[in-house]
């Protein structure tokens, strides 16, 4: 802009001039000097910065403007009066007053094809908008910089009780569930999470509804009702989160630390999650009205300038920029200072200090944690990084290496926890042996040593480049989130953070600065005088205190100052080494793109023989320098018997073990690989991640595969791990042992974690140096290579697995998959049986009806639209209206070739009971579909249509999508286009037919297998409540009844449980016999003839 403009126009004038006209000046993408003198005399801000040397000028328009820009108007009348305070450097003010602007390029991945728009409401609100005009789903997400950290010292929980009841209506839209039924018509979904420092708020949605979404989900900011009438199903549901979570190890470590270790006048010291003691009980015998106080605090504490909102949709950026003026410029700006924590949780009095405590699964771990400084403002940076990647290092020289070596440990690593603003976390965790936990102390020596050498040790620049090299290149071909809901919501959380603004979506990534004396500063802190341990196992005794949230068991004591004294003054190790210069990382990042007009929609079969069928896909779509390969190698004696099953397990593991030095700079460089015995048929071989380096990792697991010596003493340790983690699966959750019943009693064959333990006794090393070379000799290699790799390519990896196992064929017979079980027409079975956990006070539910052929395409459309139909109202019925558990689902599940409905409730309430609610449901539920309205119908339709016909976001699901053709033996790649025809003919009547036919409890064709996981909490009385850890037993008395009577669904007792099942069910007592009186279906075939799919080429 010439002087003479400068001074011959004024202030207003100026502005609307220049920004009607901002892209017929040459000077905006070119001369930034200019846009931000502009910028400058609009704020009066003689602190902003003339960058000239922001890259990416030529992105300039197109990330921050479009040609045909119209200034908003709605619901912004009086905004032009209204004066930005604290506005950041860079921006530049919109005509109308309502809105500013980000005027740099926001730094983005070179991969990254989407345009991005930072604007800054009048009310302080910021928010990231993202046009994708690719997507097929869009969502939006807000963080608000308020968690639970700020409850208040007599309701802790009260931020995620918040959580729980804004969603409850709204002025503009009071239905409670509006916004639920919204988004599930329209191929969406919600949710949220309370963290200590800000609570994140999302939903995705088909891209076609965005607005109606943003409208929707706005007046959860501007106008809630937190309805009075849902308050106490909330507190239920928040109560019911809680007790779904009391028996999960991280979270009772968690709480450890906080309760136990942390100073108990800091907030971080308190009960985050809340309870109906905390949020119910307490308050009423103080005479507090806990909704009361719900809306003092919110009213309090939810401020515009606390928030940060991401849209992502395919309409411009200027459409984005217009509703989210319209719909989020009315949330009240309170002017609030972020809250900050100067004072860290552990003080001097609570530092040197170990608690021993008492985990539910058999674990055995070492935390060593330090007191950090927030490190938020280092984001360019990084300090952690740098001495965090030497500490966990998993190759030759490595602490993990060296404690291997003395059979101490099995895992290590290291993690940093931002904590607040005001302080943070730096945790060494190590999992340990037996014999390790016998010598803990050696094992924190050790650690210290490590630390000893790198802080004596000079920084060396050539590591901070190597690590910031990988960043680099991770960040430059990033791909898309495969959930546009996932991706608002980190990025509404990154704007938390102090990082320059165009830094939005690579600052946590990226390390812009070389700091030594930084990094050394931090590095400093990991002093022998600095921290505190927490010590894991269930062998510890003579534990003299419970936890008073979670009811674990502890003791507490001062670190022996002894031992202290011998930390101080630690030799050196001589067998601890920084390591060598990563040599996996890649440097040819060629992908050879071309212009594609139609993408193919299949792998090629580009070889077949009686050894090994190999399918191939260049990618055509994403263009990133990446491959992802499966390896296949199918044997008949992986999974011929238990003890065989075991000996592959075992196998694998001591694979996977002897790998770790050799493949760990791999998977640093973006290089990774699994072994795994996830299918009955064999063992699968996984390579992802840049292609450059393929073959030299390839080579290396083959070789080890065929000529590997098993150590004994690590076969001891892997043994006992395996061991452990058999027993350990007997205290999963129980909503995940009626899945494993499910599932074991419909496939014919296999073994139980019973039949594994037992088979697992006797097994020896020597045992594993003889099974192995037979398990390979014979075998059928079925291989999918795809992403960055042509043809050629793939064969000749293909042929490195071929000639380095030279193995034989198997016969053809020896190929028929595994077969499904075939419920008969008619049956109604229950398998009960109590949950393996006797201190678990929850139970679980699986009620699944098989349906019919997998095949059948008429049959799965129906199936498929039935469960859309089904999702919203379920969830609405069971969790929010009768809150019979936190954990529920429902919806379509397939068995090899067989395929059913099933509901899913976790729940302190008697199984039979929810048994006979589902069944209620389900009669509601036919209500549901007669009522329907023909357009309502046409939009569960369309959301499902939607929903299948939704693009892989990146190359990994894509990747995955065509594997799972491939590993179920149909090749059935088509089959999302051949549904979505099928689903676009039926009508509301053929869905209730099938209803009423198929999936009714009173239909004479049900076929259905209910599995009860009982609580051993339950007495035999199953009417009488059982006591939990945080409420007294005549506490357990409710008697509240919800809603009105509506056929014995909306206002049914709570208390009078229903506890008689309909007639006709049969209780399975032996599961074994049952198997083996049920029919079979087919085994999984070829929909086309296989050799019709080889490639032509």
């Amino acid at each position: 802009m010439s002087s003479f403009l400068r001074s011959s126009l004024s202030l207003t004038t100026t502005k609307n001039f220049i920004w009607k006209h901002r892209n017929s000046f040459s000077f905006f993408p070119n001369k930034p000097y200019d846009y931000y003198y502009y910028h400058k005399i609009l704020n009066n801000n003689n602190n902003n910065n003339n960058n000239n040397n922001n890259n990416n000028n030529s992105s300039f328009l197109n990330n921050n403007f479009s040609s045909n820009f119209s200034t908003t108007t709605a619901n912004t009348k009086n905004l032009n009066t209204m004066a930005f305070t604290n506005l950041p450097p860079d921006f530049v003010i919109s005509p109308d007053g309502s809105h500013a602007v980000l005027t740099v390029p926001i730094e983005k991945s070179d991969n990254d094809d989407r345009n991005y728009r930072l604007i800054r409401l009048s009310n302080d609100l910021e928010a990231l908008l993202i046009q994708d005009v690719n997507t097929d789903k869009s969502g939006a997400a807000l963080d608000v910089h308020i968690g639970s950290l700020c409850d208040p010292d007599i309701l802790p929980g009260l931020a995620h009780f918040c959580e729980h009841l804004l969603f409850m209506g709204t002025k503009k839209y009071p239905e409670e569930n509006e916004y639920s039924q919204y988004l599930s018509k329209h191929a969406g979904y919600s949710n949220a999470y309370t963290a200590p420092d800000h609570t994140n708020y999302r939903f995705e949605v088909g891209k076609e509804n965005l607005e109606g979404a943003l409208d929707r989900f706005s007046q959860f900011f501007v106008s809630p009702l937190f309805d009075p009438n849902c308050k106490d199903r909330e507190l239920k549901a928040v109560d019911s989160e809680n007790k779904k979570n009391l028996q999960e190890d991280g979270r009772r470590v968690n709480q450890i630390v906080k309760s136990v270790l942390s100073n108990p006048r800091h907030p971080y010291s308190r009960f985050a999650s809340g309870n109906l003691m905390t949020l119910r009980d307490d308050p009423i015998k103080q005479g507090i009205d806990v909704r009361d106080e719900l809306l003092k605090w919110y009213d309090r504490y939810y401020s515009a300038n606390y928030m940060k909102l991401c849209v992502l949709g395919c309409e411009s950026l200027d459409q984005l920029t217009q509703w989210v003026v319209e719909k989020f410029s009315d949330i009240k700006n309170k002017n609030l200072p972020i809250p900050t924590f100067t004072d860290h949780p552990f003080t001097e009095n609570e530092l040197r200090r170990q608690v021993f405590l008492k985990p539910i699964k058999e674990l055995r771990n070492i935390d060593i944690i330090w007191p950090f400084p927030d490190t938020r403002e280092y984001y360019e940076s990084k300090p952690i990084s740098y001495f965090s990647h030497l500490i966990s290092h998993e190759g030759a020289g490595s602490i993990l290496s060296y404690l291997k070596k003395k059979g101490w440990a099995n895992r290590f690593f290291t993690s940093s926890d931002d904590g607040a603003i005001g302080f943070s976390f730096f945790k060494v965790t190590i999992s340990l042996t037996p014999e390790g936990l016998d010598n803990y102390r050696e094992v924190i020596k050790v650690v210290f040593q490590y630390i000893k050498m790198i802080q004596e040790s000079s920084i060396q620049e050539w590591i901070f480049r190597e690590n910031q090299d990988i960043r680099n290149i991770k960040f430059r071909f990033a791909e898309k989130s495969s959930s546009p809901a996932d991706y608002v919501s980190s990025l509404s959380d990154n704007l938390q953070l102090p990082s320059k603004r165009e830094f939005a979506i690579s600052g946590p990534y990226l390390i812009k600065k070389y700091d030594p004396e930084l990094i050394k500063k931090f590095m400093d802190l990991l002093r022998t005088d600095n921290f505190v341990l927490t010590l894991i196992s269930q062998s510890f005794n003579d534990l003299d205190q419970k936890e008073k949230w979670f009811g674990t068991e502890y003791k507490l004591e001062q670190i022996n100052p002894e031992f202290l004294e011998e930390l101080k003054n630690l030799d050196s190790n001589p067998e601890l080494k920084i390591p060598p210069p990563n040599e996996f990382i890649p440097t040819n990042f060629e992908t050879h793109k071309r212009d594609v007009i139609t993408p193919i929609t299949q792998p090629d079969l580009i070889k077949q023989t009686s050894l090994t069928k190999v399918w191939h896909k260049k990618d055509d779509t994403f263009w990133v320098p990446k491959a992802y390969v499966r390896f296949l190698l199918r044997s008949p004696l992986a999974y011929h018997t238990p003890i065989h099953g075991v000996k592959t397990r075992l196998y694998i593991d001591l694979l996977n073990d002897a790998l770790t030095e050799y493949s760990y700079d791999a998977d640093l460089a973006g290089l990774s690989y699994d072994i795994g015995n996830d299918t009955t048929e064999g063992i699968v071989i996984s390579l992802q991640g840049f292609n450059d380096k393929f073959t030299v990792l390839l080579e290396k697991i083959i070789q080890e595969m065929k000529n590997f010596k098993v150590d004994p003493k690590r076969f001891d340790i892997i043994k006992e791990q395996v061991e452990r983690g058999y027993r350990n699966s007997f205290l999963s959750p129980p909503y995940n042992h009626s899945a494993y019943f499910v599932f074991y009693m419909t496939h014919s064959k296999m073994w139980t974690v019973e039949e594994c333990l037992e088979a697992l006794k006797d097994i020896t090393s020597q045992d594993i140096q003889e099974f192995y070379p037979k398990l390979l000799s014979y075998i059928h290699i079925e291989s999918f290579l795809h992403g960055n790799l042509f043809k050629e390519e793939a064969l000749k990896l293909n042929q490195i697995v071929e000639d380095v196992l030279h193995s034989k064929s198997l016969f053809p017979s020896q190929l028929i998959s595994d077969r499904g079980t075939i419920l008969p027409q008619g049956k109604k079975y229950i398998y009960q049986r109590d949950v393996y956990d006797s201190q678990d006070i929850n139970s679980a539910i699986e009620y699944y009806i098989q349906v019919g052929d997998l095949m059948d395409i008429n049959l799965r459309a129906k199936l498929s639209l039935l469960a859309q139909i089904t999702h919203e109202p379920y969830f609405n019925q069971i969790r929010t209206k009768e809150q019979l558990g936190y954990l529920i689902h429902s919806g379509s599940r397939s068995d090899i070739r067989s395929m059913g409905f099933r509901f899913i409730i976790q729940s302190v309430k008697d199984t039979v009971h929810l048994e006979n609610r589902i069944e209620a449901f389900l009669d509601k539920l036919q209500n549901i579909i007669e009522e329907m309205t023909e357009e309502d119908y046409q939009k569960q339709k369309e959301s499902l249509i939607i929903k299948k016909l939704e693009k892989p976001k990146n190359l990994y699901k894509e990747s995955r999508r065509y594997w799972e053709h491939i590993k179920s033996g149909f090749y059935d790649f088509d089959r999302i286009n051949i549904d979505v025809a099928e689903l676009r003919k039926i009508t509301k009547s053929e869905v209730l037919e099938f209803f009423k036919n198929i999936i009714h409890p009173a239909s004479p064709n049900q076929k259905k297998l209910s599995i009860h996981m009982r609580s051993q909490k339950i007495s035999s009385s199953p009417q009488t409540m059982m006591q939990t850890p945080e409420r007294p037993m005549e506490d357990h008395a409710e008697g509240h009844v919800e809603g009105h009577a509506e056929e014995h669904l909306e206002g049914h007792v709570e208390d009078a449980l229903e506890l008689e099942l309909k007639p006709n069910n049969e209780y399975i007592n032996d599961i074994v016999k049952w198997k083996s009186s049920m029919g079979l279906g087919p085994a999984p075939t070829p929909i086309l003839a296989v050799d019709k799919l080889i490639s032509k080429l």
